[in-house]
């Protein structure tokens, strides 16, 4: 009875009937609309500059890869050439090799009969000259992670002076008069952090494969000047 007189009394409510709920609509969203919400002056940079870093990691990827390929047996039959006394085969092996650790290596042969100390510099040398090949452009990566969200912060900073803009310009503080210059300050943030954090992963997977190329030549030298020490041990 009680249920029944409560239903009632809410039908007869004023503006019972009235009651909905509003229906939202839903927008689709255009990628690259989106994005010239940016600004070209703002989106330009981040594109020039996530083009430039994707060549970069592609370039020094492959490079790296490509001074990393070492034969598994390359410092046995190294190590059985100089033993026999067969110079020529020993620096055509490291000429065919083409990498970092064979040209190093082939400076240290091409020594052979110097104190080992001169013949120890001499590998220094050309090792350090190597592995500034290898690091080639590393910098330019490193510029773009870091360089990157700053441009997108530029385009917010930019973003929120249009939104005060055309509030003052309005009078009034309405949603679409303010929601250009949102657009522009959201869209520049995320562009920038996705091109920065992208350039900074880059970046650091390559500096660790450099890292790896350069202790594997550091060990292989050891052990070729050890090479050279054994038959004075003998």
């Amino acid at each position: 009875m009680l249920t029944h007189l409560a239903t009632l009394l809410l039908q007869a409510a004023p503006g019972a009937a009235d009651v909905s709920t509003p229906d939202i609509a839903e927008v689709d969203v255009n990628v690259l609309q989106l994005l010239m919400e940016g600004g070209w002056y703002i989106m330009l940079p981040l594109a020039l500059m996530s083009l430039i870093g994707m060549y970069v990691f592609f370039e020094r990827f492959l490079a790296i890869q490509k001074a990393d390929k070492v034969s598994p047996d390359f410092m046995n039959r190294l190590k059985d050439y100089i033993s026999q006394g067969n110079l020529s085969s020993a620096r055509n092996l490291c000429a065919d090799s083409n990498t970092p650790l064979g040209r190093m290596l082939d400076k240290g042969i091409s020594r052979i009969g110097k104190p080992l100390k001169d013949i120890s510099v001499a590998i220094e040398n050309v090792g350090k000259l190597e592995i500034y090949r290898l690091e080639k452009n590393l910098s330019t990566l490193a510029t773009v992670a870091g360089a990157a969200p700053m441009v997108g912060f530029l385009g917010t900073v930019i973003g929120m002076v249009n939104v005060f803009l055309d509030m003052e310009a309005a009078g009034t503080v309405q949603v679409s008069d303010i929601s250009s210059g949102t657009k522009q300050a959201m869209v520049t943030t995320i562009v920038g952090l996705i091109v920065g954090i992208l350039g900074y992963m880059a970046y650091n997977h390559l500096v660790s494969k450099v890292s790896k190329v350069v202790h594997r030549m550091e060990a292989n030298s050891l052990e070729f000047i050890d090479i050279l020490e054994e038959p004075a041990r003998g």
